[in-house]
């Protein structure tokens, strides 16, 4: 073989190559991509450095997610707005409580316009009672479940503690994981001190598989709420798989909550599934 026949060779395979790259909104989770339009529907073309190099399609996106100097007023606004555009869905608020004035997380939450969808404290189950399901949250419109924690407790725990590998440690304050007298269970999982450029490695596999150590520790119980440090940061699901795992395994046992669904082929299921949508 001469050196022009090596030529026209090597020419027709990188041709080929370029062929076969995804583009133009084909492009499907963790596939090679240089704009957002290569991606498929709710993926976004993302880079993180510390899992792989260049930019793949992702769960994510790199838009500005803490607003941290905005006033809480505009952010409970847009909940109220989401609320009101989605008159199904139940939002949960955490919040680390740094107000000192009399009832001033009332009347903050009673000018967004949100006390209508209050879930009343009443109401809250105790000892280990079971919730009320969310259609009848949904009748009801007591959508808005909210919860407090003091500053003072919030300051004397570091968040690096909850990152270690194969542990999962209960708050001080908190009675212990596997206590089946309360009903939720909360897995923090983020630093002490919030680094973005790391937050895509973070909010991956490792948060996955701290999901799986907590289950252990909780009495083989699943966590119900998730908190992590920019959440749409990650290096391919992130925390939104997360939740669909977790979900999953509530719902039907099975590690999408996809695969919950009657019919489905998912291999995150290898159960018959018989799921009771009434």
């Amino acid at each position: 073989m001469d050196l022009r026949a090596s030529l026209v060779l090597i020419t027709s395979y990188l041709f080929f190559s370029v062929a076969k790259a995804c583009s133009n909104g084909d492009c499907k989770l963790l596939d090679p991509c240089s704009s957002n339009g290569d991606c498929q529907a709710g993926l976004y073309c993302f880079s993180c450095p510390l899992e792989f190099s260049g930019s793949r399609c992702v769960r994510s996106t790199t838009t500005n997610q803490f607003k941290l100097l905005e006033p809480a007023i505009d952010t409970l606004k847009e909940i109220e707005a989401f609320l009101s555009a989605n008159p199904t869905e139940i939002v949960t608020v955490i919040l680390e409580d740094y107000v000192q004035a009399p009832n001033g997380l009332t009347k903050v939450f009673t000018d967004a316009g949100l006390m209508k969808y209050w879930f009343p404290l009443k109401n809250m189950p105790k000892n280990g009672q079971d919730w009320p399901l969310v259609s009848d949250m949904v009748a009801n419109n007591q959508r808005l479940l909210v919860f407090t924690s003091i500053r003072s407790k919030e300051e004397s725990e570091d968040g690096d503690g909850g990152m270690h590998a194969g542990n999962c440690p209960n708050r001080a304050e908190s009675s212990p994981l596997n206590d089946r007298t309360k009903s939720l269970v909360l897995v923090n999982y983020f630093p002490t001190i919030p680094f973005k450029q790391i937050a895509c490695e973070h909010n991956s596999a490792n948060l996955i598989n701290m999901l799986h150590t907590c289950f252990g520790a909780a009495g083989n119980r699943w966590a119900n709420f998730v908190a992590v440090d920019f959440y749409k940061r990650s290096d391919g699901g992130g925390a939104f798989q997360a939740l669909d795992t977790l979900n999953g395994k509530l719902l039907c046992g099975c590690d999408d909550v996809h695969a919950c669904v009657n019919g489905s082929t998912s291999l995150a299921c290898n159960n018959d599934i018989n799921v009771d949508h009434s």
